[in-house]
């Protein structure tokens, strides 16, 4: 039975620790609350772009891009979104187990990896994948840049046919307590290429500077800019959310075993005090 020395020394020790985790999360309430205005701002527009690309789209005809060539999956470009840090529950552990079993779907095709994020990379470099590229550290100041960097490695790949599709991955920010893993095919835009069966009657009309079809093809590798962009961004609250989930079940855990430990301690002073009473009566009576 450890001593009552020891036992203090264990409460102490769970104090500490529950002041730790009691301020990481206060601090990730904090940085969800900026990265979920964020996530709500960037939804609208890329919804918005989404459909001006579709009406651009049905007014179209006899329009070609590199974004739109669809080609036998032979080469697949796979972007994998995990967190720099841990920490946050199964939030990187859930994305790495979907990673794994759409590696192990495509086994039969050549699948090379972008990481985003220290764990994805760590993760992947330990078994050996092919990693073509990996972004670090770009959450602790996420901006357009970053998606915009990203978006122009991949596009290239694309249109130069060093890839014949790219898939993205990442955590979908619902609630503070519910993140969803989503599997997007990026690349290639089949929903936008031009069909001559649209129906006028769904078009809006717009007012053209330019014509439509040099928008359209500006507007394509855009559209591939925002949903990067959205995928970090809903990363990123999903994480601050998990991790706020998961250090107060920590802090809630820590409560209850130093509860735990406490009550054991009183027993064991409780313990000792009533042996010395004993010794002390005993003695009296043998005098």
């Amino acid at each position: 039975m450890p001593s009552l020395l020891d036992i203090r020394r264990r409460i102490r020790s769970v104090k500490n620790t529950q002041q730790l985790t009691k301020a990481m999360k206060t601090v990730s309430a904090a940085k969800l609350r900026r990265a979920q205005e964020r996530v709500f701002s960037a939804r609208p527009y890329a919804e918005q772009l989404k459909r001006v690309l579709g009406n651009l789209t049905a007014r179209l005809e006899n329009i070609s891009h590199p974004l739109l060539d669809v080609r036998p999956e032979e080469r697949i470009l796979y972007i994998v979104v995990t967190a720099d840090r841990g920490l946050c529950g199964a939030f990187n552990t859930n994305v790495l187990r979907a990673a794994e079993r759409f590696l192990a779907e495509h086994r039969q095709q050549e699948v090379r990896i972008v990481a985003i994020g220290r764990k994805g990379r760590d993760y992947f470099r330990r078994r050996s994948a092919q990693i073509v590229n990996e972004h670090v550290g770009i959450f602790a100041r996420l901006e357009y840049s970053n998606a915009r960097a990203i978006a122009s490695e991949v596009i290239a790949a694309y249109s130069e046919e060093r890839t014949d599709a790219v898939f993205l991955i990442y955590n979908e920010f619902k609630s503070v307590l519910s993140q969803r893993i989503v599997v997007n095919q990026l690349l290639p835009l089949p929903e936008f290429r031009p069909s001559p069966d649209a129906s006028p009657a769904t078009m809006v009309d717009y007012i053209y500077e330019e014509p439509p079809a040099e928008i359209y093809s500006r507007l394509l590798p855009r559209y591939v800019e925002i949903q990067i962009y959205s995928a970090l961004l809903e990363s990123a609250a999903a994480e601050h959310a998990a991790r706020m989930t998961a250090m107060d079940s920590a802090t809630n855990n820590a409560g209850d075993m130093i509860d735990s430990l406490t009550l054991t301690m009183n027993r064991i002073r409780q313990a000792a005090i009533t042996k010395e009473i004993i010794e002390v009566v005993s003695g009296a009576a043998a005098l």
